[in-house]
Parts: structure tokens; sequence; C-alpha cells
């Protein structure tokens, strides 16, 4: 929650304190006193957090009515999600937070985050300067779980997506054509990747062609990218057991099966940036930790094409207004700094995102931040069909994380076979639909 907020009156002796008051700046209320907001991120190193932190005081220091303290929240995964519940129901979480795109459904259908429409209406904001996936899911309605002009969650503030980090000094011994070569002849596919990734392997002494982390995004990829889908067309029901899904998880099993790859669900990242895996399959936010590695060359190339054109992941999370704040105006007047096209720049030359705003400028920046020198394969991958990270309006998604991600793991890991993953996989995921 923000600080409270205190004008003092002097006036026959007497002192009034008032609190929750909004100040001038922020809403026009005749007060000159800046109002107190406290707002976090999610950062992955210290490097981005001190970035937060040095954007905060400048925000403070514009003298626009606004005094803030920032604070960096836990660095991975739901922990930071559920600690936040802990803190909004006990009064004590920020005004402002920044939550993944997935969870946007979740916080909004409990009543967390306030539905800041009224106030972005009052201002010179508008939808359209960001990318629509991410704001198709930020303007839904909770009770009919379709868009809606009343409804706004919040602003995006960065979109990523996959590429393949690539050791090229290992593709150079293995051999193979640079896979970038092969991109940008349209040959970069699924067969290729294969044949790379075995190729590689081949070298031996214990390196392997691929890696990748054992979460949803990285096997769903491949679901989409053989033409299947995680839900059905209005996201009611669970789509994994189509033939189109099978097969793309019967690809991408096989590259565990074969053993090209590093055993799904350990961590890759480590190996790839100790020079043991030829590809590694990650988002934009894994660049700085490339831009350490000085003990071989690397890039990065888009991922292989299968069955569906592009398909890749349109990442993306929201800064939202706790639905507590005493200061609904000061709140969303923060959201505006914080995705404004300055302020996203300077975020993006960490080289860990792209700007969620749709405009030449911030693309022909972004190709400026390097390494990688490929940055192009990031922009392709937001730009060509990709499927946009959404929250689950009609379900839970927590609840379909945890049991398709369960009846993936054991399938790639060689617990269960496809025939069984086709026939009950969508019943096990079934409760996690209303």
């Amino acid at each position: 929650m923000r600080k409270t907020t205190k004008v003092v009156a002097i006036g026959l002796g007497l002192t009034m304190i008032l609190t929750g008051c909004a100040p001038a700046s922020p809403d026009g209320s005749g007060s000159t006193e800046a109002a107190s907001l406290t707002w976090m991120t999610r950062p992955d190193n210290q490097e981005e957090a001190d970035v937060y932190k040095k954007i905060s005081d400048e925000i403070t220091a514009k003298g626009i009515g606004l005094d803030l303290t920032y604070v960096a929240g836990t660095s991975e995964g739901s922990p930071y999600q559920d600690k936040l519940k802990t803190d909004l129901a006990a009064g004590t979480a920020p005004d402002v937070f920044w939550i993944p795109g997935t969870d946007i459904a979740d916080f909004a259908k409990a009543g967390l985050i306030a539905n800041i429409r009224e106030e972005a209406a009052a201002t010179d904001h508008s939808d359209a300067d960001f990318y629509e996936g991410p704001m198709a899911s930020l303007t839904v309605d909770p009770a009919t779980g379709t868009t809606s002009p009343d409804f706004l969650w919040g602003l995006p503030r960065d979109v990523s997506t996959f590429a393949l980090y690539m050791n090229l000094d290992l593709i150079e011994a293995a051999g193979v054509e640079d896979p970038r070569e092969l991109a940008a002849a349209g040959d970069w596919d699924w067969a290729a990747f294969e044949a790379t990734s075995k190729a590689i392997t081949e070298l031996g002494d214990g390196v392997k062609g691929f890696g990748a982390g054992g979460w949803w995004a990285n096997w769903g990829y491949f679901v989409h990218s053989a033409g299947g889908a995680f839900f059905n067309e209005d996201r009611t029901a669970c789509a994994l057991d189509t033939d189109e899904s099978v097969a793309g998880l019967e690809f991408f099993k096989g590259l565990y099966d074969n053993e090209y790859a590093v055993k799904f669900g350990e961590d890759a990242e480590g190996p790839f940036k100790a020079g043991q895996v030829g590809m590694f399959l990650n988002g934009r936010w894994a660049t700085p930790g490339a831009r350490t590695i000085t003990d071989f060359g690397w890039d990065v190339v888009a991922l292989p094409t299968g069955a569906a054109e592009g398909r890749n992941w349109q990442f993306w999370g929201a800064y939202v207004v706790n639905a507590k704040t005493e200061n609904k105006a000061a709140a969303w007047k923060l959201v505006q700094e914080l995705t404004s096209a300055e302020v996203q720049g300077k975020i993006s030359e960490l080289g860990a995102n792209i700007p969620s705003r749709v405009s030449a400028e911030a693309t022909e920046k972004f190709l400026t931040f390097s390494p990688p020198t490929n940055n192009q394969a990031f922009l392709d991958g937001v730009a060509k069909n990709p499927v946009a990270e959404t929250p689950l309006w009609n379900g839970d998604w927590v609840a379909f994380d945890i049991a398709a991600g369960n009846g993936v793991t054991a399938l790639l890991n060689g617990d269960r076979t496809l025939e069984d993953f086709k026939e009950k996989i969508c019943t096990e995921t079934a409760d996690a639909f209303n």
C-alpha cells in the first residue's frame, strides 16, 4: 500500500491530518504535496533491480506529483505471485505492481486489482499504442470472459518471445550449416533443427545439441508449431489431445528419446553458458546472462518452423493497480509513466525484453541493443503469427498448468506413452475449467 499522504492545515490552533487525499498533480485536488506510492517488479538480477530503482527516483525527481518507493520482488516463479496475494489480503501490498500476463484473470476475478478504465479515459491513453495481444487480455469483462471497452486491468510493461541461443563454436565444429543462414533461406525447419541437434551431440564429451526449460512455454511452442493448441477456440476446455497437439509433442519427445537434449526438467542455461549445449531455447530475458559469456561465440536464431507458420510465443507482463490503493488516480499516473516510451527504452537496453509500445522508433532502437547480433529474430517472433500469452478467464490457469505440466513431463521423461497421454490428458486437466 502507499504511504499515507498528509496535508497539515493550520487554523484556529487546530491541526487536521488528512489521510488518503490525492495531491494536485495526479488528480487536481488543490494540494501541492506529492502522492507517496510504492511499486514492485520481479527483476531477474541485481542489475535490473538497480535500473528500476533509478527509474523510480527519476520519476520522483520530475516533480509531477509522485513520491515513489521501489521494491524488488522475488526473482523466479509463482512464489512472487503467492506472496503478492498474501500481502494484498493483509493490506500491505504495493500500490502498483507487475504480474505475468497469465495471472491477470486470476487477480482480476479475485478482486485484487483495480479496473482503471475511468482513470485512463481522463488522460491521453490509447489502447492502440500497445500490442494487440496483451491489450486483448487486459480489456476483458470478468463476468463474460470477453473483451469490453469498459475494462482496463493495467498496461503491458514489455513483450518478449523465444529464440534459440546458439553456441557458434559447437555448430562450426559439428560441420553443419549455420542455422541463421538456413533461416534466411527459409530452410530452418524441424528436420534441419533435429539434424543440427544430432550433429552437435555426436561431438561427444557430454555435449548436447539442445536444451530447454521445463515450464509450459517450452513444450507449448512445439504444440503450436504443429498446429495444435492448449485450449479449444473459446478457451473453455483442453485441446492437448488433438492430433496436431500430440504430433508436436511427439517431435519434441524424440529429441529426448534420442538423447540429443539435456534431460527435460533440468536447467539447461548453466550447461549452455558452460559451452556444453549447442542450442538453448529461451526468451529475450536470457540475453543479459548470455552477455557474460566470453569462452565462445554466440548469437540467436528464430525457432524452427513446423507445420504451422510462426506460432512463437508473445510473452508479456503488466503493471496493475492494487484494488485497495488509497490513490487510484496517482497509481494510474505511475502506470503511465512506467510504460512510457522513454522508460521502456531504458528497460529494453538491459537486453531483457522488447518495448510493448507499437512504434517504429521503439523497434529501431531495440535493434541497436547488442549482443546478440541477430536481434531481428526476436522481432520476427513477435510479428509473425505469434500466440499471445493469455490468462484463462473461463478457468483456473494455475490448475491447468500443473496438470498439463505433470502430464507432459511424464511423457517427455519416458514415464508414459503418447497413446496414454492422448487418451487421458484432457480428463486430467478438466478440473481447471469452470
